[in-house]
């Protein structure tokens, strides 16, 4: 019964919020946009990055060497821009669009201008663009979590109980001292690790025929294992050039 109580209350608020471009913190800015390459970047990027900034948003670069801890390892909390030329014979026009992990859409909004020189025209048209994005507000959302791990008959219970919304405090926390993770038990064979910052699970546990080892599922899609060693759970994470690193989560 607790188990279903924890999920109603992030069902509920899965179902009452949907996914917004503010409750992200991190978003990449890639080194080119395709339609802007070379000598024809004038200037948007740097000024899509200041105003992201200024917005409260963390811009991450491209390549993720100088990338924080806890967006390396859940690539689901950060957002993807792109600058789109939609092309016009008067008008220099723009499309912005931000897309998450799964390169779903979650802003796009278009700019134009009448200014007919190239440089300042297109900066006229991201202007009027970043007008509308609303500033960073992180905040607790587990918009999938329902839909990901819960099983048809707990979702049909949760759907028919949303009146019942319970409090996580007591679940069990887990860090490895940058990141901080909530433990869920979702039945006897399988559970969650959850970032309160995250529109995501960080990690999906099933268990496997040997004790304390798990398949480990992550929140941007690769699969892995993790078990439990003196109490703390080790994940390892894979990496990019094919190796693996164990990630040490303590309870706290």
């Amino acid at each position: 019964m607790r188990n279903i109580s924890i999920f109603l209350f992030v069902f509920v608020i899965a179902v009452i919020k949907a996914q917004v471009v503010s409750d992200y913190r991190y978003v990449v800015i890639p080194a080119e946009f395709n339609d802007f390459k070379e000598n024809r970047t004038y200037g948007l990027s740097n000024q899509l990055e200041k105003t992201l900034k200024a917005k409260k948003y963390t811009v991450l670069p491209a390549t993720k060497n100088d990338w924080p801890s806890d967006a390396l390892m859940n690539p689901c909390s950060i957002l993807n821009a792109e600058l789109l030329d939609d092309k016009s014979m008067f008008r220099n026009k723009l499309i912005l669009q931000f897309k998450d992990c799964s390169n779903k859409i979650v802003f796009t909004e278009k700019g134009s201008s009448t200014i007919k020189e190239f440089e300042p025209g297109y900066q006229d048209a991201l202007k009027q663009i970043l007008t509308k994005i609303p500033a960073s507000n992180p905040t607790v959302t587990v918009n999938k979590l329902a839909e990901t791990t819960a099983s048809e008959p707990v979702k049909k219970e949760l759907q028919g109980s949303k009146e019942t919304i319970l409090q996580t405090s007591n679940a069990v926390r887990y860090s490895n001292g940058t990141l901080a993770l909530q433990k869920i038990q979702i039945d006897n064979s399988q559970f969650i690790l959850v970032d309160s910052n995250s529109s995501v699970p960080f990690a999906t546990f099933k268990s496997t025929a040997k004790k304390d080892v798990y398949r480990v599922k992550l929140g941007s899609g690769e699969s892995t294992i993790g078990y439990y060693e003196n109490g703390n759970i080790v994940i390892e994470m894979p990496k990019s050039n094919g190796e693996f690193a164990n990630e040490i989560f303590t309870a706290n």
